[in-house]
Formats: C-alpha cells, sequence, structure tokens
C-alpha cells in the first residue's frame, strides 16, 4: 500500500497566500515536517499535528525522518516556504523516495519571486532569470557564469539568498558582475519579509543599492535595458515594459 507524502510549498508566509491545495494537503496530513522557522509559521492554522523539525542544514536528515513516518503508514507533509519545486525539499524528497513504496505529490506555491514582484509593482513583465547567491551547494565560480550570462543577455534578474552572516559580500561581488553589461542607473527592487512581519518593498538603482538593507529573508530583483521607476500614488513602482504599448502604436 502507497502512502501519499506530500512536499508542500506554503508561499511567503501569510496565511492568505497559502493556496487552497496547500492548505488541504496540511489539513490531511498526520505529520508535518520542516524546517522550524517555516514550521512556527503554519502550527497556529494546524496546532493538533505531529510536528518534524530540523534545523537549516539538516535537509537530508529531515527528508530521512518523513520518509520514515510515511513508510510506517502516516500521511505526511514536508513544507518548504514558496514553492517546494523552486529551491525547496521537492527534489531532495524524491531523490529519496527512489525505490520507496511512497507516492511523493508536489504541491506548488507562490515563490517570492512573484510575491516580491506583485510589491514593487511589475518588474518581471518580460524574461527573466532567477538565481540563488548562495554557494553552499554550488560553487560560487558557476554563480558567476549565470550572473553574467543573465546580464549579457539583459534578462531582468531576481537573486535568492542574496545576503547572509556567513556570507554578507557575495551581493555586493553579484552586483559588480551584473554591473558589466547593466547600467548603474537600472532600477533594482528589494523585498524582505514578504507575507510576514516587517515586509518591506524598496526601489532603488545599481548604483544606490545599500546591501545593508539586504539580509536572509529579502529577494532583490534587477531590472533589463527597459526597466524604469514609474512614481504612483502608492510610491515608487518598477515596471519592465512587455511592448504592448509600442506594438499598438506602429
Amino acid at each position: 500500500m502507497q502512502t501519499k507524502f506530500y512536499v508542500v510549498g506554503i508561499g511567503p508566509g501569510a496565511p492568505e497566500l497559502m493556496t487552497p491545495q496547500a492548505h488541504a494537503a496540511l489539513q490531511e496530513a498526520e505529520v508535518i515536517a520542516g524546517y522550524c522557522t517555516y514550521l512556527k509559521l503554519i502550527k497556529p492554522l494546524f496546532p493538533d499535528k505531529e510536528y518534524l523539525q530540523t534545523g537549516m542544514t539538516g535537509e537530508v536528515k529531515r527528508c530521512q525522518l518523513a520518509l520514515e513516518q510515511a513508510q510506517a503508514g502516516k500521511i505526511v507533509a514536508m513544507v518548504s516556504s514558496g514553492d517546494a519545486g523552486i529551491y525547496g525539499m521537492a527534489g531532495l524528497v524524491l531523490q529519496l523516495a527512489e525505490g520507496l513504496p511512497v507516492e511523493v505529490v508536489p504541491v506548488p506555491g507562490i515563490t517570492a519571486a512573484s510575491s516580491g514582484a506583485a510589491l514593487l509593482g511589475a518588474p518581471l513583465m518580460h524574461d527573466f532569470a532567477v538565481i540563488s547567491l548562495s554557494d553552499r551547494l554550488t560553487p560560487w565560480d558557476k554563480i558567476e557564469k549565470r550572473l553574467l550570462a543573465a546580464a549579457e543577455a539583459d534578462f531582468c534578474v531576481v537573486l535568492y539568498n542574496p545576503r547572509s552572516h556567513g556570507r554578507p559580500d557575495l551581493l555586493n561581488r553579484a552586483c559588480q558582475l551584473l554591473g558589466r553589461h547593466k547600467g548603474p542607473e537600472t532600477p533594482v527592487g528589494i523585498v524582505k519579509n514578504i507575507g510576514r512581519e516587517g515586509e518591506q518593498a524598496i526601489v532603488t538603482t545599481l548604483a544606490e543599492l545599500d546591501e545593508n538593507l539586504v539580509d536572509m529573508f529579502s529577494t532583490v530583483f534587477i531590472g533589463n535595458s527597459q526597466t524604469y521607476i514609474q512614481q504612483t500614488v502608492a510610491g515608487p513602482k518598477i515596471v519592465t515594459p512587455r511592448g504592448y504599448l509600442e506594438e499598438a502604436a506602429q
């Protein structure tokens, strides 16, 4: 008999940004596993569940323990912030579950690229690249190549994991690389604590970006050559044109 193992993206953190499918999977689960910070966000919604948690770097052990619960016949949900298939746990669970009598069911969630973009305006209306600056699992020289390739191709760029106590200089290094192909006036957006207490959206430029405003709970958006800052009644917003007005004017 196969047991269901949900890998659930819970979104940015606010209950209203969790999808109905994610809520239903967590409601069905008997055991909810995850990183302790993310479990704190959902425990008030599901107080009577059995919880299994580990620290930030305990991903493999966390998934192994959760799979043991599933093999014992319990319905398990492994949670990730944002979308479980974007820098989340979906891939690792599928790798570890190979050959096991467990049905792995990834459940999508709202990732920071989309929720953060909404706070900033419309910075991702054209092609964009999402790049994590964490060099824990990816060598920095490979990250450098991806940054340069995205900048040279004039992609908008979304930077995940831009800064932490252990990596205080990587954002500055990334911006220097992007600056080889992007002008200093290129619009930049910083979003922090999306859907959580302390939510903040900051609009600036590549030249004026203050890395001290960025932490591990931030996502950084960098525009392309057509991106501009628009002043609105709600404050400055970032817009990357798709080309509709230009097409209509022809």
